[in-house]
């Protein structure tokens, strides 16, 4: 047993809903493990229960799994995931995982680029949970902090990438030196509080100070 395995026998166990969506996703799709998994979906499901957000934005949906798990930990049904997804061919596979999950009304699941579109949208979010293209991170994190209440909890997903962050081999790599970058933002950045957590391949938690 690896203590991976020891941690996942010994925390609240995933439903079989999504344990069934982490499986049709390794079947089907190219990338799989680009999901959130077992783990992650249950600790974002708790910080939600914490934070008690009403609206939570997501950049980057995939599969759905993270969303679901975070509409989860919401408090009522009058709250709300609204998850953007830049990638228009994953819809066939999302949309129904999605609606067809006894939390699905509590998500809003919308095909577009989130830097366009949540502008227009005119609402503000009171946790935002950032999973989309590598590269782009600093611009999802400055829309965060943009279109956010003023103690909202920000958190970026992949921030360790698989330890590539400190992989001298892995320095020019486009997506690793986004990771990386933006990092470095924040971690000069006074306007949040931040940690990393290392559990997958690095998780940032961010608060608005205020």
């Amino acid at each position: 047993m690896t203590l991976d395995d020891y941690i996942l026998n010994h925390m609240e166990p995933e439903s079989d809903y999504l344990k069934a969506l982490w499986r049709t996703a390794h079947v089907h799709l190219m990338n799989p493990r680009m999901s959130s998994g077992h783990l992650q979906g249950r600790l974002l499901k708790i910080l939600v229960e914490m934070v008690r957000p009403h609206r939570i934005l997501e950049i980057g949906t995939y599969v759905g799994y993270s969303a679901l798990c975070m509409a989860e930990g919401l408090h009522s049904d009058n709250d709300l995931v609204v998850t953007y997804e830049i990638d228009d061919e994953l819809e066939d596979f999302t949309r129904p995982w999605i609606e067809g999950s006894p939390f699905g009304s509590r998500v809003e699941f919308i095909i577009g680029d989130a830097l366009l579109k949540v502008p227009k949208r005119g609402e503000r979010f009171d946790f935002v949970y950032i999973d989309g293209d590598k590269r782009q991170y600093i611009d999802y994190y400055e829309l965060a902090l943009r279109y956010s209440t003023s103690q909202a909890f920000i958190l970026a997903d992949n921030t360790l990438w698989d330890g590539h962050v400190i992989e001298d081999e892995y320095a020019h790599e486009h997506r690793t030196e986004g990771i990386n970058t933006f990092n470095a933002y924040v971690s000069a950045d006074l306007r949040v509080e931040k940690v990393i957590l290392p559990i997958r391949d690095g998780l940032t938690i961010m608060k608005k100070r205020n």
